[in-house]
């Protein structure tokens, strides 16, 4: 059998590494947003060779090594393979290639009960930030669903938007019962995504807010869900910067893919939610959250290629 080293710099990165798609997918989002379109494309270029380059792996640990695959399954990191799908999907159509972002959608949600009941079933007391894939994942499928919806003028995908949604919400609860509070002294990066699950809920809640299939109380719900999901995720933003700079965590680790995701989806949602919660002020917000994303996204793949260089793991 062949080392996994042989198949190049991409073999034996562990599910973590999917973060940098989502990161780097998110940033295409939130770049189109606000009208950089020739940034975003090359963002989403960047995205996809990655989710290619992970796929390939992915599919090449199912069949050449079912032990590790089976072990890495396991893990709530696992689940980024659909989270990063369902973000390249999610942009994707708004390219107007609804028919490649349906087969995303397939594909994410295909994979999520499988992935989602393996980690379910190995849930544990304390958990890192990771835990709250769970939420990330699902809430994917409710705004890709959601987008789909109103590009298809179709109404069961919204439906199913808004289950995802809720259920996403549910999620969240539970893997904040599971959440190990020291890690926003302490963690590598992953507890970011603490925050960041319930950015993307309030991008799946805006996308639905503005969907016209919902009217009257069920669309001021749905505001009201939005509204109350981003103000927490912007007090989660507040909280584990202060502790960044309390806590400098100035070593490269792989899990800080899983910080600079959640800064650019807090960023996404402020820009997402300004029109249809009727908020004007969260554009500019947005606009700022963006560009500071911008810049972790380029020193994190910095701090990547140093650490790489001196032969560092990670």
């Amino acid at each position: 059998m062949s080392p996994l080293p042989e198949r190049g710099w991409w073999a034996g990165l562990p599910p973590a590494a999917g973060a940098a798609v989502m990161a780097t997918g998110i940033l295409s989002v939130g770049l189109e947003l606000v009208g950089r379109d020739a940034l975003s494309l090359a963002a989403l270029a960047v995205a996809v060779v990655l989710w290619l380059v992970l796929g390939i792996d992915f599919t090449t640990r199912l069949i050449g090594d079912r032990g590790r695959f089976r072990a890495e399954a396991d893990t709530p990191a696992g689940l980024t393979a659909v989270a990063a799908t369902t973000v390249i999907g999610t942009r994707i159509s708004g390219l107007g290639w609804q028919g490649a972002a349906v087969v995303l959608l397939a594909v994410a949600a295909a994979l999520w009960p499988w992935l989602m009941l393996h980690v379910v079933r190995h849930w544990r007391r304390r958990m890192p930030g990771v835990a709250f894939l769970v939420c990330v994942a699902t809430q994917g499928l409710a705004v890709l669903a959601a987008v789909l919806a109103v590009a298809l003028s179709l109404t069961w995908p919204a439906w199913a938007a808004l289950a995802a949604f809720c259920l996403g919400l549910l999620l969240y609860a539970r893997a904040l019962g599971h959440f190990d509070l020291r890690e926003v002294a302490g963690g590598a990066g992953d507890h970011w995504v603490a925050g960041g699950a319930l950015s993307i809920s309030a991008l799946a809640g805006s996308k639905l807010t503005a969907s016209p299939v919902w009217t009257g109380p069920a669309h001021e719900a749905l505001r009201a869900v939005t509204l109350v999901t981003l103000a927490v995720s912007l007090a989660w933003y507040a909280v584990l910067l202060a502790a960044e700079l309390r806590h400098p965590r100035t070593r490269y680790d792989i899990r800080r893919w899983s910080t600079v995701f959640p800064l650019g989806m807090t960023a996404t949602a402020c820009l997402s939610a300004a029109g249809p919660v009727g908020i004007g002020w969260l554009r500019p917000l947005g606009e700022v959250l963006l560009w500071i994303a911008v810049g972790a996204w380029l020193l994190t793949l910095a701090a990547m290629v140093t650490s790489r260089r001196a032969g560092r793991p990670g």
